[in-house]
């Protein structure tokens, strides 16, 4: 059994963050309850050792300041309600994801209306501290509608845990960093960035599960591209970048949102928004290149973050405009993906993470 956290926009019905079960037996999915009230918590990290949950507050003012904010929960584990234990400043508007590093000493937050990264010390029981760490993206790229500055829009740690990818909208470029678990800093990496093709918008990042690949994928251009990563130097090169969308569809209303790899190594799925569907991919285990296999609408509008579960059986997809989160069964061998009969309703779902529960399922 795991339980299923839910990241919401509250401007409509939503009041925060929703919790529900997944029966890994069944695919079934129990009504979403809410767990904590919050503002916009989009985006959930999950702690590694599973008593806290970490939410950005994806706002413009916090306490009076230019900035969004982040808030620490302890999780019940029983129940899966969630407490407050306390809130720090991200720094920068709009905060839009964030992870915790494996050690969990560590969150990392991408602001993407400030345009810059920040790292937060996790104290001994889950709350935060200030920030140890502060990069303030600089530059522009070719759309003059979106990416007239940065737009710091995901942040990620790699297998090593020594350096972190952050993928900017507005500059085109996939940003690396060295990262200290002990001290919580960020410093540029060398090669300090990789860039993407002009004008494709890199938004959300993805590591191969072997630790030799990773994938952007690509917002305004509707792609996904593939790289070959060096975890000794945190370098990135290219491969190739592919189209989201079926051959002959009009891409001028779709924009991309999710990339995940599979567990298995053997699959990356993307989400588009308006086509409305999770673009399938076959993975080449010899050079990571992708090869399209299909796509599965979401039964919904505007897929936004998706997740698949650790075991590989499902993949449970969040649709903002229709406030619905449905779960879909995984084939292993083709990575296509089905309907299952499970489907909850929950207000402008964004972001979808799994906990692990001590009970048979």
């Amino acid at each position: 059994m795991l339980r299923v956290y839910i990241g919401t926009y509250t401007s409509g019905k939503s009041k925060g963050i929703y919790v529900a079960e997944l029966n890994l037996k069944t695919g079934a999915l129990s009504r979403a309850q809410l767990a904590a009230e919050a503002v916009n918590p989009s985006f959930l990290a999950i702690h590694p050792d599973r008593r806290s949950l970490y939410a950005v507050g994806e706002i413009s003012d916090f306490a009076g300041k230019k900035s969004g904010g982040v808030s620490a929960f302890m999780i019940d584990p029983g129940t899966g309600e969630l407490k407050l234990l306390n809130q720090q400043p991200s720094q920068g508007a709009g905060p839009c994801h964030l992870v915790v590093d494996a050690t969990g000493r560590n969150v990392l937050v991408a602001n993407y209306g400030g345009g810059s990264v920040i790292s937060l010390p996790v104290k001994e029981h889950g709350e935060l501290g200030k920030a140890t760490a502060f990069i303030q993206h600089e530059g522009s790229s070719v759309n003059p509608q979106r990416q007239k500055g940065p737009h710091a829009h995901s942040i990620n740690v790699d297998a090593t845990n020594r350096f972190a990818m952050a993928a900017d909208l507005g500059l085109d470029k996939v940003l690396i960093y060295r990262f200290d678990a002990d001290k919580g800093t960020l410093k540029p990496a060398d090669p300090p960035s990789v860039s993407v093709k002009p004008g494709g918008g890199p938004r959300h990042f993805a590591f191969h599960p072997n630790g030799n690949y990773a994938y952007t994928n690509n917002e305004i251009t509707s792609s996904v591209t593939a790289f070959r990563y060096n975890d000794a130097t945190g370098g990135l090169t290219p491969l190739q970048t592919v189209s989201t969308l079926p051959e002959g569809y009009d891409g001028k209303n779709n924009s991309t949102a999710e990339v995940r790899v599979h567990p298995s190594g053997k699959f990356v799925y993307v989400s588009n928004r308006g086509h409305n569907s999770i673009a399938i991919f076959g993975v080449s285990p010899s050079t990571g290149k992708l090869t399209p296999v299909g796509h599965e609408s979401t039964r919904g509008e505007i897929p936004r973050n998706f997740n698949v579960d650790p075991s590989g059986r499902y993949l449970l997809a969040a649709n903002q405009n229709t406030h619905n989160v449905v779960v879909f069964r995984v084939n292993p061998q083709t990575g296509a993906l089905t309907a299952t009969e499970s489907e909850i309703d929950v207000p402008s779902p964004v972001c979808i993470r799994f906990v692990e529960i001590d009970r048979e399922g």
